[in-house]
């Protein structure tokens, strides 16, 4: 038969273990559809996951993608876990969808999304100081717009110069008009391609962040990943031609093909252990935290 202090004893050895496991990186506090703007809608909300204790972690705000007119903020596959194994804090995000809205208006969302992240970061033990932006697809061009054309963050009393880094993720659209030229030039190409329907004439400059690059502007770095071996996609070409111009700005780029990948592969498969894309993004929010004096262990 136990004894009081034996079951005392137990009882503090199980309330100890829980907290440790409650404490661990590996098991993280999850908190979805927070609304950022109003009236509430699905459309303009997001899902954080975090570790369930720490403070001043870094935050990874991430963008799906689906052609500006399909995808989810659900569709984070290993991201989400990978980070916040890491010890960051990780925001999916979603956007309204073309019809309804210009990809201007867009962008405009994912500004007011990146402003509650900033806002609300310390809630989840995040540092709103050290937000790197992502994107797949459709969400790696709003992203890399949204940190080059810095009409949208101001708009939200923010500042390019408060991201710490920029990684889009194989999208075809860093220079609309390039690509729009590219896809109608094919032999048996459908002229006007479904890319003027989302980049009309007279806004597909507005909407290039290449031609937003420049010199003392507080773009942050940017990581560029595409997939390797299939140019007729456009992705490797955008990414050179993105990464060009940040390099005359002397803004930090790094461009990283993903052999052997396919555009959904790459997405599904970062964040994965052993993931060669996967070990060049974390080797570069690393580095910017490093240099930053903001790594942590």
């Amino acid at each position: 038969m136990l004894n009081t202090a034996t079951i005392s004893l137990c009882v503090g050895l199980l309330a100890l273990a829980a907290d440790r496991q409650a404490s661990s990186p590996g098991v993280p506090r999850i908190d979805r559809d927070r609304a950022y703007a109003e009236p509430k809608n699905e459309r303009q909300s997001l899902d954080v996951y975090a570790p369930a204790a720490g403070k001043g972690r870094p935050v990874v705000f991430w963008l799906h993608g689906g052609g500006w007119q399909k995808g989810d903020k659900s569709e984070v596959h290993s991201k989400a876990q990978a980070f916040v194994d890491r010890g960051f804090v990780f925001a999916s995000s979603n956007y309204r969808f073309i019809p309804n809205v210009t990809l201007q208006q867009m962008t405009g969302d994912v500004a007011k999304a990146i402003r509650w992240v900033y806002d609300h970061a310390a809630e989840y033990g995040g540092d709103p100081n050290s937000i790197f932006v992502m994107g797949w697809s459709a969400g790696a061009q709003l992203a890399a717009l949204v940190c080059t054309d810095d009409r949208y963050l101001k708009a939200e009393g923010l500042s390019l110069s408060q991201i710490k880094g920029c990684v889009p993720v194989d999208a075809d659209t860093f220079y609309p008009a390039l690509q729009i030229e590219t896809v109608e030039a094919r032999p048996g190409a459908r002229r006007p391609s479904s890319y003027r329907t989302k980049f009309p004439e007279g806004h597909d400059k507005d909407l290039s962040s290449v031609l937003y690059v420049a010199k003392d502007k507080g773009i942050p770095p940017f990581l560029i990943l595409h997939i390797d071996g299939r140019p007729e996609s456009g992705t490797a070409i955008q990414a050179q031609v993105l990464a060009n111009a940040l390099r005359v700005a002397n803004v930090p780029v790094q461009v990283v093909a993903g052999e052997g990948k396919t555009h959904n592969t790459l997405n599904e498969e970062l964040g994965r252990p052993g993931d060669t894309p996967t070990k060049a993004l974390f080797e570069f929010v690393d580095g910017v935290l490093t240099r930053a004096g903001q790594l942590r262990e």
